[in-house]
């Protein structure tokens, strides 16, 4: 029986934690289990699930691995553990991939598309030069676009802030045209007071979407916000498991789920909550501003979902600056981008070569943070 034998854990720029995987007979799985901000509280999940449960076992037992890492603890769920899980799972259909020569997309059914469509994100946190910079993403081939909707907000906020942000959508659509879509994103910021006022005053700029207009506490909210649009409104990144987006899937306020790969349990997790999603008639774009095994995974799934309708991807993301999600693979040229499409990587396992010399090189303790905003009184605001 081939049995996991090893791992190695790598803190590497910009914000990343990766996962080496070894086997009894050789074969080399890659994970990516990371939360932004907390790369050494998930490292420290990740030791603990491997010394204590999965050394020593069979690599190709991972819906029964699945199980007992996120059952066997008796406290389950939340950002840490789930992402703990999914950097592990990763690591093993990366192994089973490469055990039986085939992307992970076969041992899923099978290919269902043969590229992904993507999109680019401009105009950094707090947003500006949104219009220059989407007119020279567009001139560089892609066809969607991601920007944030506003700064920090107050709960209620002036006119003048709406105005702000219509008048940046509107100049981005006037220097894209209407064959570019464009998604804005919330992020989280905004309370559901302003949510409504933001998402009436954006849709004449038919937006792709409108991410995250509240916080995942507040699901609650987002059928009222929903009345006062036709935007689609897409969330989930800080959602962790099928549970999770069980309730906005039932309620039907939601349009486009966005299930992080290195978040919601990996790729064995995900597709469970694509094929939910896909029985409510409910689109998926993971998110995904992560390094190239997130995205890697990511590019498995939505090779086997039909309702996978863009993808993100960190490529000169503002989170990022200093390193792209190519730095660290010996052949980059699996994630380029033509005519706002990447196609899916044909390799075995994820369809990845991680360059390990380049990974160990790099290995540093990584300590980005998110910054922390505070409101003009001095109390915290949303970032």
């Amino acid at each position: 029986m081939i049995q996991i034998t090893d791992y190695q854990l790598y803190e590497v720029p910009p914000r990343w934690l990766f996962l080496r995987l070894e086997t009894s007979d050789g074969i080399v799985g890659w994970g990516e289990p990371v939360v932004e901000g907390r790369a050494r509280t998930v490292r420290t999940a990740v030791e603990e699930l491997l010394d204590t449960y999965l050394l020593g076992k069979d690599p190709m037992r991972i819906e029964d691995h699945w199980q007992t890492m996120y059952r066997g603890g008796f406290y389950r769920g939340g950002p840490v553990l789930m992402s703990a899980i999914a950097g592990i799972d990763q690591a093993l259909w990366d192994i089973k991939g490469k055990h039986h020569d085939m992307p992970v997309y076969e041992l899923l059914g099978g290919k269902a598309r043969d590229r992904m469509r993507v999109y680019q994100w401009v105009g950094g946190d707090r947003p500006e030069g949104v219009a220059d910079a989407a007119r020279e993403m567009v001139e560089e081939g892609f066809t969607a676009l991601k920007m944030n909707a506003t700064a920090e907000l107050r709960r209620v906020d002036s006119p003048s802030t709406v105005q702000a942000a219509e008048d940046r959508l509107a100049a981005v659509r006037e220097a894209v045209g209407d064959d570019v879509d464009i998604g804005v994103d919330f992020h989280g910021r905004v309370s559901k007071s302003m949510a409504k006022r933001l998402a009436t005053a954006l849709e004449p700029y038919d937006p792709m979407f409108i991410e995250e207009p509240v916080l995942p506490e507040h699901n609650d909210a987002l059928p009222g916000i929903a009345e006062h649009t036709s935007v689609p409104i897409a969330t989930g990144e800080r959602m962790y498991s099928r549970w999770d987006f069980k309730e906005v899937l039932e309620d039907g306020s939601v349009d486009v789920i966005q299930p992080d790969l290195s978040h919601a349990g990996g790729i064995t997790e995900v597709k469970k909550i694509a094929d939910m999603a896909e029985a409510y008639d409910v689109a998926m774009a993971p998110h995904c501003p992560l390094g190239p095994i997130a995205l890697a995974s990511c590019l498995q799934v939505d090779a086997v979902a039909p309702n996978a309708t863009i993808q993100e991807q960190s490529l000169g993301i503002h989170y990022n600056e200093g390193t792209d999600e190519l730095a660290y693979l010996e052949e980059p040229t699996v994630f380029e981008y033509d005519d706002g499409y990447v196609d899916l990587p044909e390799g075995p396992g994820l369809g990845i070569d991680v360059d390990h010399d380049v990974v160990r090189a790099s290995a540093t303790d990584v300590d980005w943070h998110n910054p922390v905003w505070h409101h003009p009184d001095g109390s915290v605001a949303e970032w």
